[in-house]
């Protein structure tokens, strides 16, 4: 690396960091707020450090803002034959529902057919991260990470499914606890072609 190259990537980096410093401690002001809001002591011996761990938590949470499709890719995408439904099931994801900042847990199916490129397996997982680290509702999630395959890879299609138990549906409001929510987004010849969806159902049943 050139010296040049070399001090603007020191340079950079020296302003990420301060950015990710100013924002954890914009958190941790706001967490001690909301201790103080609800009725709590933040001076108490088992809240004094909450704050910060809480902005931490978030930081960590919420690291989908600040991340791109293109960086998690990363040029893992190779020429391939393949042409049959490359499927990758029960990936595990947490995310925060939007409306209410409680989580959502579950399991994310996805299924593409290459049309020339098949992507690294670790990146599927990767790209339902990149999504779910953000504050969502589960329609949006299923929908985002869909069309980022279809960006990344100009596949024949892609089918996504999702199912998540909601905790501001199972601690809060109705308090459901065996309610689960399930979606899905069928992009190509998943949603035109009935034969192609059959084949990714009784995959997906298996």
């Amino acid at each position: 690396m050139h010296e040049n190259e070399s001090n603007t990537s020191e340079r950079l980096t020296r302003e990420s960091d301060s950015l990710k410093d100013d924002r954890l401690e914009h958190m941790e002001r706001v967490f001690a707020d909301l201790l103080e809001a609800i009725g709590e002591d933040g001076g108490r011996e088992g809240l004094v450090k909450t704050p910060g761990r809480a902005a931490r938590s978030f930081e960590f949470l919420t690291q989908g803002y600040r991340q791109s499709v293109e960086e998690i890719v990363n040029g893992a995408i190779f020429h391939s034959d393949a042409s049959e439904i490359v499927m990758v099931k029960d990936i595990e994801l947490y995310s925060m529902c939007e409306h209410h900042l409680l989580p959502f847990i579950g399991r994310a199916h996805v299924a593409y057919i290459p049309d020339g490129k098949v992507i690294g397996l670790s990146k599927v997982a990767r790209i339902v991260d990149l999504f779910a680290r953000r504050l969502q509702i589960q329609e949006q999630l299923t929908t985002q990470v869909a069309e980022a395959l279809m960006s990344a890879l100009h596949p024949t299609g892609v089918a996504v499914v999702i199912e998540a138990k909601h905790l501001c549906m199972m601690m809060r409001g109705v308090q459901k606890q065996n309610s689960v929510m399930k979606t899905s987004c069928l992009r190509g010849v998943f949603q035109d072609d009935a034969r192609t969806r059959s084949e990714f159902l009784a995959l997906l049943r298996q």
